[in-house]
């Protein structure tokens, strides 16, 4: 599987570890009322834990195998100086009375605990996903050609899922087993410091076979993400082209790969489950190892007359307490462990820049002369690939129309690219009103253009939101003022809602050609001083075609516009023709003058009016 920017993984040394945990709790700071309300309640359910084994100590050394220890007299001044009855049978109800209290204490602390991380892992999850939403937003267009949606998709869903889990869960169990455990250390070297010893015997070799899961399971669960990212843009990909795959009856073999890839993260998985396989059981070996050594020596002690019945017991208890968050590790580090994994990503999302950024000290905006130029432009998307561009010089007017033609890689698209500044040049300038383009601050600069291209993007939602998309100041007298300039009053009276009638994902619900009327009324409703036409009227009819036509001759009035053209039958009505091939302006002139020339622009003319096709143009 290629590596990509967004599933880079970092070193797993401990320092790189704690960097995550402090980028992750970063995401709670403004949270901590909440945490701390958490934390409070789960260190009282700790403590309500920590005292239920004491009570049962006392309650036998006190009435069921009377013995003075220190510990009994001490719980016996307890309730004397609560005014709590504590001789004979009296005493052993309230001592019972006060095991029950504890225990239906700390099931509602824990029953707040809950609700309160639940809802703090909510909060956490959704500004992470709306930061890296907003950090996607904001990164270039080459970023997004060189990493598959799938992946991203993943980062937002399942990744930010694995985090959630440790913010509600994880870090609530961690917290409470390190003040639980806390607290069982200091009450079992203050009942008898040999039986604690014994009981804790066996740490260190919980803390080899903890090191050792932790070092295999980051690993298994990298890659395991990194296949669901695999598997969700072989997904993502293929179910947006079913059309294609159906029609060209492929669908076994993408069938095939599905399974491939499938079989892939089921395997990683897999192998993630032995390590938890093997983990867990000698976990639990160890346990039963630490409770069959406490009752040993433990009983011996106690039939010694050195250890009371009660502190045995208590220790039991209190064991079986400390080895269950012992055991438990194996459930922790499976969530730690995948958060981790998942936050490495999330974090190397949010730290990537995007190439193309505003500059520095953007230059003031300029007087709308509505003007472009291009200036010994050169140009490759990659720097060591193949020039797209070669120097690349020509001046477009104010109000002016240029046409652009050539065939398919002749450089057309790549023209718009830079003059939006989706990417940058490597030699000469590109300005707009006079001014180098990286220059300009990005919203400004596009905000003097509209674009329609030949495949139109539409969103789920209504066809008001599909028109403004959000913009301030597109209200709907507005949106219907440029559906009429557009024609579209058929569109707008077949719809049943007007401009409230929902749409499908990509537009369902309108043909191919409503959606283009839809692009053009998107268009036109932010004024722009530039329009750039990519193929505008290919996916429409005739009759559709004829009309907006009609109307772009009245909009394009004081506009600026580069018409991108495939059929050079459109281009008859611009100011100029720009011919390219290769990468290089070859020709250019009015239609006429070009057709006169007798050259590469009348060639394909040719061929085009013969009907043989851009396809035998691009052989010439």
């Amino acid at each position: 599987m290629s590596a990509s920017p967004i599933d880079a993984a970092s070193t797993t040394e401990p320092r790189a570890d704690r960097q995550l945990v402090r980028w992750l709790l970063g995401w709670v700071t403004p949270y901590l009322g909440r945490v701390a309300l958490a934390a409070a309640l789960v260190t009282a359910g700790s403590v309500l834990q920590v005292a239920g084994p004491l009570l049962t100590a006392a309650a036998i050394d006190l009435y069921l195998r009377p013995q003075a220890t220190a510990e009994a007299t001490k719980v016996l001044a307890v309730l004397d100086f609560l005014g709590l009855p504590s001789q004979g049978d009296a005493g052993l109800v309230t001592l019972a009375l006060m095991y029950l209290a504890s225990l239906v204490l700390s099931a509602v602390l824990l029953t707040l605990q809950a609700r309160t991380m639940l809802m703090t892992g909510q909060l956490v999850m959704r500004d992470m996903r709306s930061t890296l939403f907003a950090r996607l937003q904001k990164l270039d267009l080459a970023w997004f050609n060189k990493t598959p949606a799938g992946r991203v998709i993943t980062r937002l869903t399942s990744d930010v899922e694995a985090v959630n889990e440790l913010f509600t869960s994880g870090l609530v169990d961690i917290l409470s087993d390190i003040v639980l455990l806390s607290g069982i250390v200091v009450v079992l070297f203050g009942l008898d410091w040999r039986l604690a010893a014994v009981a804790f015997s066996v740490l260190p070799l919980m803390a080899l076979l903890s090191m050792w899961f932790r070092r295999h399971a980051r690993e298994i669960y990298r890659e395991v993400r990194g296949r669901l990212a695999a598997l969700n843009t072989h997904l993502q990909e293929h179910l947006a082209g079913i059309t294609t795959i159906q029609l060209a009856r492929a669908e076994r073999r993408v069938a095939e790969t599905f399974r491939s890839l499938d079989a892939a993260h089921r395997d990683a998985n897999i192998r993630g489950i032995h390590y938890y396989a093997v983990f867990y059981p000698l976990v639990e070996l160890l346990t039963a190892a630490g409770l069959a050594s406490l009752i040993v020596f433990g009983g011996k002690w106690t039939l010694e007359g050195t250890l009371s019945l009660g502190v045995l017991v208590a220790f039991v208890q209190y064991v079986q307490r400390f080895y269950r968050p012992i055991s438990d590790l194996a459930e922790n580090f499976n969530v730690l462990q995948a958060s981790l994994a998942a936050s490495e990503r999330l974090r190397g999302l949010l730290a990537t820049e995007a190439r193309i950024a505003d500059p520095a000290a953007p230059a003031p905006a300029p007087p709308r002369r509505r003007t472009l130029s291009f200036d010994g432009v050169t140009f490759s998307y990659d720097a060591d690939g193949p020039k797209v561009l070669r120097d690349v010089s020509f001046t477009v007017a104010s109000g002016e129309r240029v046409a652009i033609v050539g065939h398919t890689g002749a450089g057309k698209t790549t023209l718009v690219n830079l003059l939006l500044r989706f990417y940058d040049i490597q030699e000469g300038v590109v300005a707009v009103d006079g001014v180098d383009v990286r220059l300009w601050e990005l919203a400004a600069l596009r905000s003097r253009f509209a674009v329609v291209l030949q495949e139109v993007d539409c969103f789920a939602g209504t066809l008001r939101d599909n028109i403004s998309l959000g913009r301030s100041g597109v209200d709907d007298a507005k949106i219907h003022w440029a559906l009429e300039q557009v024609q579209a009053g058929v569109l707008l009276s077949r719809l049943p809602n007007g401009l409230d009638s929902l749409l499908g994902e990509r537009g369902v619900g309108l043909s191919a050609g409503e959606r283009q009327l839809v692009s053009f009324a998107r268009a036109l409703v932010g004024d722009p001083d530039f329009l750039i036409l990519d193929e505008a009227t290919a996916a429409v009819d005739a009759v559709t075609e004829n009309a907006i036509q009609r109307a772009l001759e009245r909009l394009l009035a004081n506009r600026t516009a580069i018409v991108i053209a495939h059929r050079l039958a459109t281009v008859t009505g611009c100011d100029r023709v720009l011919v390219m091939r290769a990468g290089e302006v070859v020709e250019h002139g009015t239609h006429e003058e070009l057709l006169a020339l007798r050259g590469f622009y009348r060639t394909l003319y040719d061929l085009q009016l013969l009907g043989l096709g851009e396809a035998s143009a691009a052989a010439v």
